[in-house]
């Protein structure tokens, strides 16, 4: 086994690091003696190629190139008048092993200089760690030199681990403990003056409360704390440390408490309940059958604290909700749509900053008309943190199950999502016609008169007789598709009646697998998964579904 290297940090403000090359690893490299405080020269020819970015940089006067071959000279004349001129650190990033590289490395050990070699680890003197930085807070990982990329995951699933603000909780515990360093040196100086004064003739403080040994006492139990809290606390409560924490903890050993009996200086139970900050996730239910909902999805429902449900959701979706959880259903209906948004996002909002997971379980996906992206912003803009889980979308779906292909070779090569009710009820502007595009009108069939005859209007040009279908209640048991024409559709559903929730299909699509010759044809049911056989989407549901 190899012999571990001794793993340092090293102020590098002012030192010149000296770079050989002019690649994207040279440019790599000036970016990291910048970030650090370093002085980054670049030696190359002047014809070398110069990257962009290091480009850039050498214009804004950020780093120097010196444009010649390398010298053996440069190693002690380019360096800082402080050390003789000797370079602090050398990177020769010309790839392999080279005569110039074994050269330069020869020379650095001589003298004593760090050296790297890019891709060449025995001509190393040091290699340079895969860091993540969060304030003081800077965490490397090597491999020795045997693969940077795996150093660099590696480094990327600590970082992920951490809580988010670990750098700032350092920042502060350092505060402590260099406050309690000052104030007990201020009052062990005050100490010795006191005794100076009283030695020469000083009316003397009598019945004194604090004594050097009750101060060695008090300093040595605030240490002991913060050492304490720092090795055995969880990092996401040393995390939840504020300002104000920091002030108390001080201000609570104070001359006069030096001596008390000590009590929790933070309570732990107050910082964990910060760190158990409310959630928000918002998830698609997919189109309606309880088996179309993801795995997410339904881990989501399970553990939720609160479910804040669209009206449209099904009555099969929302029994899979454990009977303990809180469930709110969107009290929409015309007229009230901005009043219910308003009052599930209030009711999201006070679960959340009680610590609770807030579950807003949308129809189909949360992003297609679903204002997932309205809410993802308000909870967002409160402080919390929001999870989008997707939803298989009726738009796509729904006419699956009606038999009906959206994009179909030598028919239909596009597809387009549209709505069918415009914001606020207003009408939207339908899409011209193209025989090879098959349209898709979530939200249509309450106004759908409206939409026919915009479609067929001059302007639009979409023939009477172009092939469409109503599909309501995708996927449920209830299930029905109405194929029509654009011409008989209204009289259709007029005489049917609705069934929502339920989009229009209108296209050449719509007749690749079912040809209707009628003015209109209903087709009630669905049966989807009755023909899967042993081990059927029914049983693996109620498997997830448990206990629930």
């Amino acid at each position: 086994m190899a012999t571990p290297a001794l793993l340092t940090a090293v102020d590098s403000t002012n030192h010149v690091h000296l770079i050989v090359g002019s690649n994207p690893l040279a440019g790599a490299r000036c970016n990291r003696a910048l970030e650090v405080g370093a002085v980054p020269k670049i030696i190359a020819p002047e014809d070398a190629q110069i990257h962009y970015a290091l480009a850039k940089k050498i214009e804004d006067g950020k780093v120097e190139w010196i444009k010649r071959e390398f010298r053996d000279a440069d190693l002690t004349n380019l360096g800082r008048e402080e050390v003789d001129n000797v370079v602090d650190a050398v990177f020769v990033t010309t790839a392999g092993k080279g005569s110039l590289s074994t050269h330069i490395s020869t020379l650095c050990r001589r003298l004593r200089i760090p050296v790297n070699v890019a891709d060449a680890p025995n001509l190393c003197t040091f290699t340079l760690l895969s860091t993540h930085s969060s304030g003081p807070l800077q965490i490397g990982v090597t491999t020795s030199g045997k693969g940077c990329k795996l150093a660099s995951r590696i480094r990327r699933e600590i970082a992920s681990a951490l809580p988010s603000d670990l750098g700032t909780a350092v920042e502060r515990l350092g505060t402590i403990r260099r406050r309690i360093w000052e104030e007990d040196h201020a009052t062990e100086m005050s100490m010795d003056l006191e005794a100076e004064e009283e030695d020469a003739g000083q009316n003397a403080q009598f019945n004194k409360l604090i004594t050097p040994t009750d101060l060695e006492a008090a300093r040595n139990r605030r240490m002991r704390w913060l050492s304490q809290i720092c090795e055995y606390w969880p990092l996401r409560r040393l995390a939840a440390i504020t300002d104000a924490d920091v002030d108390a903890v001080l201000a609570s050993y104070s001359e006069e408490s030096a001596v008390v009996a000590s009590t929790p200086l933070l309570s732990p139970g107050a910082l964990d309940s910060r760190s158990r900050k409310g959630r928000i996730i918002l998830a698609g239910s997919g189109p309606g059958h309880p088996d179309l909902l993801t795995g997410l999805t339904l881990k989501a429902i399970r553990g939720a604290d609160v479910i804040l449900a669209d009206k449209l959701v099904p009555a099969p979706v929302l029994d899979l909700i454990p009977r303990r959880t809180p469930v709110h259903i969107a009290r929409k209906f015309p007229g009230n749509a901005e009043a219910a948004q308003e009052e599930l996002l209030s009711l999201g909002l006070a679960a959340a900053k009680q610590g609770q997971t807030v579950l807003r379980l949308k129809q189909g996906d949360p992003y297609l008309y679903g204002r997932g992206a309205e809410e993802y912003d308000f909870f967002r803009r409160e402080g919390f943190e929001v999870s989008v889980l997707p939803g298989i979308t009726s738009a796509l779906s729904a006419p699956l199950f009606a038999k009906i292909p959206v994009t179909h070779r030598a028919v239909s090569d596009q597809v387009l999502i549209c709505t069918g009710t415009g914001r606020k009820g207003a009408a939207p502007d339908p899409p011209v016609y193209l025989a090879n595009q098959t349209c898709v009108f979530l939200m249509s069939l309450h106004r759908l008169s409206a939409l026919i005859d915009s479609l067929v209007a001059e302007g639009k040009n979409y023939p009477k007789t172009t092939p469409c279908a109503v599909i309501e209640r995708a996927s449920c048991t209830d299930q029905r598709v109405i194929r029509s024409t654009l011409e008989y559709v209204c009289a259709a559903v007029e005489e049917e009646g609705s069934r929502p929730p339920g989009l229009l299909v209108v296209g050449l699509a719509c007749e690749v697998l079912e040809k209707n010759h009628q003015k209109w044809v209903v087709e009630e049911g669905f049966n989807g998964f009755d023909n899967l056989g042993e081990g059927s989407l029914d049983e693996l549901s109620a498997e997830l579904r448990g206990a629930t």
